[in-house]
């Protein structure tokens, strides 16, 4: 069997074993999905109209399509919290170990996390978006195009923050570090365009919130889904996501492939 073909029957197999251990672990996921769904519900019927005021008026339903984008964007940062503590769980369980034992093509173990993750983060974001949706939001300016573009969108920064959540997962000394660690990936939408524009932020504080990762994806994804402008966000998009891939990578590889101690 040649190396290739190896590397694929093995990921695959990971992989398997890792959709099958959230199933039967769904607790961690639906947790994490909570935050994005309750910040969803808080920010559009608590604070809706009075938040519409930041985006030029036009009351709640102005605010949810505003804000739906931003939301589906956190969720992904949140629930990749779960791949941080799933992989730092199987380093302190050993299993990481026995599997350095076996005739396993190395790399299979972290691109089955990967591959998973993904795979649950994505039907994570059809969740939140379907909520979004069932709240009214509408898009009915996109074309099939543009959604494919921004189902791409979400699936690469899926990629990105997933890469980077493993390599938290194995620099950790145990889940909950992992967990903590992890948390810039919630942090970061909060203080993003997520909310409100960033013109309508403090000066001093406008900067924090445009030169992040968060905020050209949001600001991409809402000019797909509502016809708004995206100017330089898609390529800024797009070159945080690629760039945070590969540092993850590097990172998860050197990490994984040290030495156990």
């Amino acid at each position: 069997m040649s190396s290739l073909a190896l590397a694929v029957r093995d990921s695959s197999t990971m992989l398997r074993r890792n959709l099958l251990h959230a199933r039967r672990y769904p607790s961690l996921t639906l947790n994490l999905l909570l935050t994005p769904i309750m910040l969803l519900l808080l920010f559009v019927y608590i604070f809706g109209d009075a938040m519409s005021a930041g985006i030029g008026g036009g009351g709640r339903s102005a605010y949810i399509a505003y804000i739906v984008p931003g939301i589906l964007l956190m969720t992904i940062g949140s629930t990749t919290i779960g791949t941080a503590v799933s992989v730092s769980t199987d380093m302190n369980e050993g299993i990481i170990a026995r599997f350095r034992t076996m005739a396993i093509h190395r790399g299979s173990v972290l691109f089955g996390h990967v591959v998973g993750s993904v795979l649950q983060t994505v039907i994570s974001v059809v969740l939140v978006g379907a909520v979004g949706v069932a709240i009214g939001f509408r898009s009915t300016d996109a074309t099939l195009l543009e959604w494919l573009a921004a189902l791409g969108l979400l699936a690469l920064v899926a990629l990105a923050f997933t890469w980077i959540a493993v390599g938290m997962g194995l620099s950790s000394p145990n889940a909950e570090a992992a967990s903590n660690s992890a948390m810039p990936l919630i942090l970061l939408p909060l203080i993003s365009s997520t909310f409100v524009p960033i013109d309508a932020m403090p000066g001093w504080f406008q900067p924090i919130a445009e030169y992040q990762p968060f905020t050209p994806a949001i600001e991409t994804l809402r000019g797909l889904l509502l016809g708004t402008g995206i100017g330089n966000n898609g390529w800024l998009a797009v070159a945080w996501c690629l760039g945070l891939t590969v540092l993850g990578y590097l990172w998860s590889t050197s990490q994984f492939n040290r030495d156990p101690k």
